[in-house]
Order: C-alpha cells, then sequence, then structure tokens
C-alpha cells in the first residue's frame, strides 16, 4: 500500500518544522532536544549502519517499513526506519499554538465515524492512555472511513494497510521530563495545545486521492 505522507528523506534527521522552543510552555526546549536530537538522532544513524551494503540502501523509510514488517515477523531494519518515520510524523502532527477542534471536512468527517468530535477526543485519549508499555496512538483512514487505532513499539498503520493521518508518541521518553508519570496529562495537553489539524486534513486529502487511485 502506498504511504499517504511519504517520507523520503535520505535517512537525514530533518528537524521539526518549527524552532525546538517554538512548543513551550505545553513541550519544552528540553524535551525536544532530548527526544529529537537524541533518541530521533539514534533511530536515523542506526538504520544508516544497518542498511549501509544492502538492498535497503537508498530507499524510502515507507518501503523499508513494509519490507522488513514481515507480516509481524519483524527483520532488524524495520524498528529504527518505523522510529524515524513516526517520529518526523509526530513533529509534523503539532504546531505552535494548535491543538482544539477542527473544521470543514475533517471536521465533518470526525463526526460522521465517531458521532462527535468529543467522543473522537474521548476515543484518541483512552487509546493513547491505554496503550500498555512504549508505543503510539493514531487517527488513521481506511477503506473511506476513519479509525483510532494504537500500536505496540515502532508499528504504525502503515503495515495495518491504513493511512495515518495522525499520532501521538506515549513512549516515556516523549513525556517523562515535562510530565514524569503523568501520561494522561501530557495527551491533554497534545489535544488541546499541540495537535496541527491543517496537517491531518492535508494528510487526509492526500490519502482519499491515494485511495481512489488504487480502486
Amino acid at each position: 500500500m502506498a504511504a499517504s505522507n511519504t517520507v523520503t528523506a535520505n535517512y537525514v534527521l530533518k528537524p521539526p518544522p518549527y524552532s525546538l522552543d517554538a512548543l513551550e510552555p505545553h513541550m519544552s526546549r528540553q524535551t525536544l532536544e532530548f527526544h529529537w536530537g537524541k533518541h530521533h538522532r539514534a533511530y536515523v544513524d542506526n538504520l544508516k549502519k544497518q542498511v549501509l551494503g544492502t538492498e535497503l540502501e537508498g530507499k524510502p523509510l515507507d518501503h523499508i517499513i513494509l519490507k522488513t514488517y514481515n507480516n509481524g515477523d519483524l527483520l532488524p531494519a524495520f524498528n529504527n526506519a518505523a522510529q524515524a518515520w513516526n517520529h518526523e510524523f509526530f513533529w509534523e502532527s503539532m504546531k505552535p499554538g494548535g491543538g482544539g477542534k477542527p473544521s470543514g471536512e475533517l471536521l465533518a468527517l470526525l463526526e460522521r465515524d465517531f458521532t462527535s468530535y468529543e467522543k473522537f477526543y474521548d476515543e484518541f485519549n483512552a487509546a493513547a492512555a491505554t496503550q500498555f508499555g512504549a508505543g503510539w496512538a493514531w487517527l488513521a483512514y481506511a477503506n473511506d472511513k476513519l479509525k483510532v487505532v494504537k500500536t505496540p513499539n515502532a508499528v504504525n498503520p502503515l503495515v495495518l494497510d491504513s493511512f495515518p493521518l495522525l499520532t501521538i508518541d506515549v513512549w516515556e521518553h516523549a513525556y517523562y521530563l515535562d510530565f514524569q508519570n503523568r501520561r494522561p496529562d501530557y495527551i491533554k495537553t497534545f489535544m488541546n495545545n499541540l495537535v496541527s489539524w491543517e496537517a491531518v486534513s492535508s494528510r487526509l486529502e492526500a490519502a482519499k486521492a491515494a485511495s481512489a487511485s488504487s480502486a
């Protein structure tokens, strides 16, 4: 399945689309310095080493993810490729002054598929809060419907035959410096103050176009 938001960077650590202190006070510069500057960097650096001299070298991240997921029997490069992709997608899911309620077609589809934005909000928050251990919660698009998905470790909707639209990282390193063990507070802050609904809407349009072209 083609990704709706393909990340084709040649394994470089792409910076977030804002300065490292732009999300304060909701997400601190220190968190970005560690999370993006160290964790995300390690995934990219480790992937470079893993694929060097293999048939995967130079392939887009989404290609590597789909190739190495291997029906759930993960091949060595999967975790680093998926985490590099997931993190770039996560940074681009946020913006300064974000959050709140979306509008337009995105809001209409959320109300159609979840009965209300508030029901979606509660379902997304619950998925993120109840993902046991490390992982992610996602808003995804498949079969002309929006759905909430939670995934463990590095797994993402690309391997679940779905188009990812929004994600929140619920690995502890994503929030511990700012929120300690208060994951629910981090999730609410993300939804209320950080989500870029413009990015989500753009991804939805790309997902619909890709889905229609493959029908």
